[in-house]
Protein backbone atom coordinates (compact mmCIF):
# COMPACT_ATOMS: atom_id res chain seq x y z
CA UNK A 1 0.00 0.00 0.00
CA UNK A 2 1.24 3.55 -0.94
CA UNK A 3 0.32 6.05 1.82
CA UNK A 4 1.10 9.48 1.18
CA UNK A 5 3.06 11.06 4.18
CA UNK A 6 2.82 15.22 5.88
CA UNK A 7 6.28 16.13 7.90
CA UNK A 8 5.91 18.31 10.23
CA UNK A 9 7.80 20.75 11.50
CA UNK A 10 6.11 24.18 13.92
CA UNK A 11 3.25 23.64 11.86
CA UNK A 12 5.06 23.56 8.45
CA UNK A 13 5.10 21.08 5.47
CA UNK A 14 8.81 19.92 5.35
CA UNK A 15 10.75 17.42 3.91
CA UNK A 16 13.77 15.98 5.12
CA UNK A 17 16.93 14.85 3.04
CA UNK A 18 17.94 11.76 4.37
CA UNK A 19 16.75 12.32 7.87
CA UNK A 20 18.66 15.62 7.88
CA UNK A 21 17.36 18.42 10.12
CA UNK A 22 20.03 20.73 8.14
CA UNK A 23 18.68 19.62 4.38
CA UNK A 24 14.68 20.69 4.63
CA UNK A 25 12.77 21.52 2.40
CA UNK A 26 9.59 23.77 3.63
CA UNK A 27 6.49 23.74 1.22
CA UNK A 28 3.75 26.50 0.46
CA UNK A 29 0.91 24.31 1.23
CA UNK A 30 -0.23 23.74 4.32
CA UNK A 31 -0.88 20.41 5.67
CA UNK A 32 -4.56 20.49 5.81
CA UNK A 33 -4.36 21.61 1.99
CA UNK A 34 -1.91 18.32 1.89
CA UNK A 35 -4.65 16.25 3.87
CA UNK A 36 -7.71 17.25 1.87
CA UNK A 37 -5.64 17.01 -1.61
CA UNK A 38 -4.50 13.71 -0.51
CA UNK A 39 -7.82 12.35 0.49
CA UNK A 40 -9.19 13.51 -2.95
CA UNK A 41 -6.97 11.45 -4.84
CA UNK A 42 -8.39 8.84 -3.58
CA UNK A 43 -5.79 7.66 -0.43
CA UNK A 44 -6.72 5.18 2.09
CA UNK A 45 -4.59 5.94 4.89
CA UNK A 46 -2.64 9.21 5.91
CA UNK A 47 0.66 9.37 7.70
CA UNK A 48 1.66 11.97 9.89
CA UNK A 49 5.51 12.64 11.12
CA UNK A 50 6.04 15.19 14.18
CA UNK A 51 9.38 15.61 13.34
CA UNK A 52 9.41 18.95 15.86
CA UNK A 53 8.31 16.45 18.61
CA UNK A 54 10.71 13.69 17.27
CA UNK A 55 13.75 16.34 17.95
CA UNK A 56 12.36 17.73 21.58
CA UNK A 57 9.71 16.40 23.05
CA UNK A 58 9.18 19.88 24.77
CA UNK A 59 7.67 20.57 21.23
CA UNK A 60 5.69 18.20 20.34
CA UNK A 61 2.95 19.19 17.52
CA UNK A 62 0.03 17.47 20.04
CA UNK A 63 -2.71 20.84 19.26
CA UNK A 64 -2.03 20.35 15.40
CA UNK A 65 -1.97 16.74 15.28
CA UNK A 66 -5.52 16.54 16.97
CA UNK A 67 -6.78 18.90 14.54
CA UNK A 68 -5.58 17.17 11.38
CA UNK A 69 -6.66 14.23 12.82
CA UNK A 70 -9.98 14.53 13.90
CA UNK A 71 -10.95 16.71 10.62
CA UNK A 72 -9.58 14.10 8.60
CA UNK A 73 -11.45 12.02 6.01
CA UNK A 74 -9.03 9.71 6.08
CA UNK A 75 -7.65 6.85 9.17
CA UNK A 76 -4.55 8.64 10.11
CA UNK A 77 -1.10 6.97 11.42
CA UNK A 78 0.84 9.31 13.21
CA UNK A 79 4.85 9.02 14.71
CA UNK A 80 7.91 10.82 15.46
CA UNK A 81 9.20 11.16 19.07
CA UNK A 82 6.84 8.53 21.00
CA UNK A 83 8.71 7.78 23.72
CA UNK A 84 6.45 6.35 26.11
CA UNK A 85 3.09 4.67 27.17
CA UNK A 86 1.77 8.50 27.88
CA UNK A 87 3.00 9.39 24.40
CA UNK A 88 0.92 6.81 22.50
CA UNK A 89 -2.06 6.96 24.32
CA UNK A 90 -1.98 10.91 23.95
CA UNK A 91 -1.86 10.28 20.28
CA UNK A 92 -4.32 7.81 20.28
CA UNK A 93 -7.26 9.62 22.25
CA UNK A 94 -6.45 12.71 19.90
CA UNK A 95 -7.67 10.55 16.85
CA UNK A 96 -5.12 8.63 15.58
CA UNK A 97 -6.11 5.08 13.76
CA UNK A 98 -2.28 4.14 14.42
CA UNK A 99 0.61 5.14 16.13
CA UNK A 100 3.70 4.83 14.57
CA UNK A 101 6.75 3.36 16.76
CA UNK A 102 10.64 3.96 15.86
CA UNK A 103 13.73 3.97 17.86
CA UNK A 104 11.41 2.67 20.96
CA UNK A 105 11.06 -0.68 19.03
CA UNK A 106 14.80 -1.08 18.50
CA UNK A 107 15.79 0.50 22.38
CA UNK A 108 12.61 -1.17 24.52
CA UNK A 109 11.47 -4.08 21.84
CA UNK A 110 10.07 -5.91 25.32
CA UNK A 111 7.80 -2.83 25.99
CA UNK A 112 6.70 -2.40 22.59
CA UNK A 113 5.66 -5.98 22.56
CA UNK A 114 4.04 -5.06 25.62
CA UNK A 115 1.63 -2.73 23.67
CA UNK A 116 0.90 -4.65 20.53
CA UNK A 117 -0.23 -7.38 23.25
CA UNK A 118 -2.22 -4.82 24.68
CA UNK A 119 -3.62 -2.02 22.34
CA UNK A 120 -3.31 -4.80 19.58
CA UNK A 121 -1.55 -5.07 16.41
CA UNK A 122 -3.93 -2.93 14.29
CA UNK A 123 -3.31 -0.11 17.11
CA UNK A 124 0.31 0.24 16.14
CA UNK A 125 3.16 0.52 13.54
CA UNK A 126 6.39 -0.19 13.42
CA UNK A 127 8.87 2.35 11.54
CA UNK A 128 11.74 -0.36 11.18
CA UNK A 129 14.14 2.11 9.10
CA UNK A 130 16.96 0.04 7.43
CA UNK A 131 20.67 1.23 6.72
CA UNK A 132 22.28 -1.40 4.65
CA UNK A 133 25.77 -1.69 4.97
CA UNK A 134 28.76 -3.21 2.31
CA UNK A 135 27.59 -6.57 3.24
CA UNK A 136 24.39 -6.37 2.55
CA UNK A 137 23.13 -6.01 6.43
CA UNK A 138 20.11 -4.66 7.01
CA UNK A 139 20.69 -2.69 10.70
CA UNK A 140 18.38 -0.21 12.27
CA UNK A 141 19.72 2.97 13.26
CA UNK A 142 17.71 4.52 15.86
CA UNK A 143 17.29 8.51 17.49
CA UNK A 144 16.37 9.80 13.94
CA UNK A 145 19.09 7.85 12.21
CA UNK A 146 21.76 9.30 14.46
CA UNK A 147 22.72 6.13 16.69
CA UNK A 148 24.03 2.85 15.43
CA UNK A 149 22.33 0.19 17.11
CA UNK A 150 23.94 -2.91 15.60
CA UNK A 151 20.43 -4.34 16.08
CA UNK A 152 19.05 -5.91 12.59
CA UNK A 153 15.45 -5.69 10.94
CA UNK A 154 15.22 -9.33 10.92
CA UNK A 155 15.71 -9.61 14.84
CA UNK A 156 13.50 -6.64 15.77
CA UNK A 157 10.71 -8.44 13.11
CA UNK A 158 10.93 -11.93 14.90
CA UNK A 159 9.78 -10.23 18.45
CA UNK A 160 7.22 -7.84 17.07
CA UNK A 161 5.47 -10.52 15.00
CA UNK A 162 5.09 -13.30 17.58
CA UNK A 163 3.94 -9.99 19.68
CA UNK A 164 0.64 -9.66 16.97
CA UNK A 165 2.83 -7.05 14.99
CA UNK A 166 0.83 -6.38 11.90
CA UNK A 167 2.08 -3.18 9.95
CA UNK A 168 5.71 -1.95 9.26
CA UNK A 169 6.81 0.57 7.66
CA UNK A 170 10.38 0.47 6.11
CA UNK A 171 12.27 2.79 4.84
CA UNK A 172 15.78 2.37 2.84
CA UNK A 173 17.55 5.37 4.40
CA UNK A 174 19.60 5.93 1.60
CA UNK A 175 16.87 6.84 -0.42
CA UNK A 176 14.36 8.54 2.00
CA UNK A 177 13.68 12.36 0.94
CA UNK A 178 15.83 11.89 -2.37
CA UNK A 179 12.86 11.39 -4.71
CA UNK A 180 14.76 8.56 -6.59
CA UNK A 181 11.61 6.35 -5.49
CA UNK A 182 11.23 3.01 -3.34
CA UNK A 183 14.22 0.20 -2.84
CA UNK A 184 11.85 -2.62 -4.39
CA UNK A 185 14.54 -5.35 -3.71
CA UNK A 186 14.39 -4.52 0.05
CA UNK A 187 10.94 -4.71 -0.31
CA UNK A 188 10.67 -8.01 -1.44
Amino acid sequence: MIIPAIDLIDGQTVRLYQGSYDQTTHYSQTPFELRDRYAAAGAGVLHLVDLSGAKDASKRQTALLRELMQQSPLPVQVGGGVRSEADLVTLLEAGASRVVIGSLAIRESALVQQWLRQYGGERLVLALDVSINEQGEKTLPSHGWIKASGVTLEQVLDGMLDAGARHVLCTDISRDGTLQGPNVELYQ
